[in-house]
């Protein structure tokens, strides 16, 4: 059944004003966090900032012949003959030649650089082809009205393997419906950035923050083990059932507790005229490209499925047969590309959106031209990560941090509950997922692992706390666009009544999500990803 204005929802709506009245105590509390935020500087000042720290304080350290013990065995790669690990100084001649011959090869061998860039290729064919924003309007639009906040949520959640999507159609299109259905605009509004920002690790699908993420991983894995490897893939079991608990929860904040404080909507408090406020429908000619773009999926699946699931297919690991390091899950990103530009172009054939190479080409090229800040970000970030690998920096404090929680006797899995909080916190800073992960991995990863913890399961508890407080972090990148919206529909809201009303999420997706980690890994032993380990052997 479609959503038609003059439908209504039978649910009992408990009116008790606005969220302006917030306790005193908690508006002191966001305007510190604003004012801290403020106080932050852009992410690539940042990363630069800290470049130049790791240089002063590897010379300091350097200069003082800092170092540590190594606990890896006798043996191992990478392990000096004296044992220890030194502090190596960027402040010679030596560390300046490395910088000035390595400067241009850190970027471009950056990881998350490259993976990134070839998925947004089939996302940019995919979503100015039209494609993307028709499923999602055919999603939420043909749902039963009774699964309407449900199918939101979820249509958030799968929003985010096509980037900014979910932000930039789906959170207004869901107050839009709302608003249609009479019920609180600002709930719709909630519930999709519920999905979309709050649950943005979760997924049924592998996404362009899976390679990115995963890069990051490896490159903090191997300043313990050289070798190590994490793939795009290494969070996906985890992440797939993570989609259906974040959804069940964004739903039930959203009719339980968001809806029923925000109370009836009064159109009066609009800043714009909603009368001819309306959703556009899925039209026939955008309903068989649909049709012909999913055809296309499924063959496309098929063909896949005789490259990896027979005996002795091409996909698979020629040594041990097997699906667990395959070329198939080494080259993901080139089947995110494939399985994203091919039913986008097929789609655009059907509906004109794609009729010569040339519009092929500028979609990839507006996919490309939109991530300029992402490529300066990494430029810097990349200099950031080499600069810390080099100077033994991130292997001295790994060491000594997983000594220092051996030494209380932290080493047990609650280590993951303190690591996901300060996630948390850490992200109502700074908000970039990648910028985050980029500055903690060299400490956290190789601190956990030394305790004995693997990197995919680490990157699985931090996914968590990065994904929980977007909803209520003004330095979240689309956080001002969702303030735009919500303003529309109620005048002079300001940055609190958004951050408290979205609160709620937070913490229960933060409990919900963190209980569930500790089932999955640690009661039910379940690995996070394919060939994905739990616990790290040297």
């Amino acid at each position: 059944m479609g959503l038609n204005k003059d439908e209504s929802i039978d649910m009992p709506l408990k009116s008790s004003g606005s969220s302006g009245g917030q306790s005193g105590a908690f508006v002191r509390f966001l305007n510190i966090v604003e004012r801290l935020g403020n106080l932050l500087p852009h992410p690539i000042t940042l990363f630069a900032m800290f470049c130049m720290a790791v240089i002063v304080i590897s010379g300091i350290a350097g200069y003082f012949e800092l170092s540590i013990t190594d606990p890896r065995p006798v043996g191992s790669s990478g392990r000096s003959e004296d044992g220890l690990i030194h502090v190596v100084s960027l402040m010679n001649a030596e560390g300046l030649r490395m910088i000035v011959s390595n400067l241009v090869t850190n970027f471009t061998g950056f990881t998350p650089l490259g993976t990134v860039l070839v998925a947004l290729l089939g996302v940019g064919i995919a979503e100015r082809s039209g494609m993307l924003s028709a499923a999602m309007r055919s999603l939420v639009m043909g749902t039963s009205k009774r699964l309407v906040t449900l199918t939101i949520v979820f249509a958030g959640i799968i929003s985010n393997t096509a980037s900014e999507l979910g932000y930039v159609v789906l959170i207004p299109m869901a107050a839009m419906i709302f608003h249609s259905l009479g019920r609180h605009p600002l709930a719709g509004l909630a519930a999709a950035f519920a999905g979309v920002s709050g649950g943005y690790s979760a997924n049924l699908l592998l996404g362009t923050v899976d390679p990115l993420l995963s890069g990051i991983t490896e490159a903090a894995a191997q300043m313990i083990d050289p070798v190590y490897t994490v793939g795009p893939e290494s969070n996906w079991y985890f992440m797939f059932v993570s989609t259906f608990l974040i959804t069940i929860l964004g739903a039930l904040v959203t009719e339980k507790i968001v809806e029923p404080k925000l109370g009836k909507y009064d159109a009066s408090e609009a800043a714009v005229d909603l009368s001819h406020q309306k959703m556009d429908s899925v039209d026939a000619l955008e309903k068989r490209g649909l049709k012909a773009a999913g055809i296309a999926i499924l063959l496309l699946t098929a063909l896949l499925a005789l490259t990896i699931v027979p005996e002795g297919a091409p996909l698979r690991n020629p040594e041990t047969g097997l699906v667990a390091d395959s070329p198939f899950l080494k080259g993901i990103v080139a089947f995110i590309f494939i399985c994203f530009a091919i039913p986008g172009l097929v789609y655009g054939k059907v509906v004109g959106t794609m009729k010569r190479d040339k519009d092929v080409i500028d979609a990839m090229s507006h996919s490309m031209s939109s991530m300029g800040m992402y490529i300066v970000l990494v430029f810097f970030a990349s200099q950031f990560v080499a600069f810390f690998k080099w100077t033994n920096l991130g292997a001295v404090l790994a060491v000594s941090g997983a000594d220092a929680l051996s030494a209380i006797g932290l080493t047990s899995p609650l280590v993951f509950l303190l690591f996901i909080m300060m996630c948390g916190v850490i992200n109502l800073m700074l908000g970039s997922a990648s910028a985050q992960w980029a500055v903690t991995a060299p400490i956290f990863v190789p601190m956990l692992m030394l305790i004995g913890y693997a990197p995919e399961t680490i990157q699985a508890a931090y996914r968590i706390g990065d994904s929980v407080t977007n909803l209520i972090s003004p330095m979240m990148s689309y956080f001002g666009l969702i303030l735009a919206v919500a303003s529309q529909y109620k005048k002079n809201l300001g940055i609190g009544t958004l951050i408290a009303t979205m609160l709620p999420y937070s913490i229960v997706f933060f409990i919900g999500w963190t209980l569930f980690f500790f089932l999955w890994v640690f009661v039910l032993e379940m690995p996070v990803g394919p060939g994905a380990a739990t616990y790290y052997t040297p």
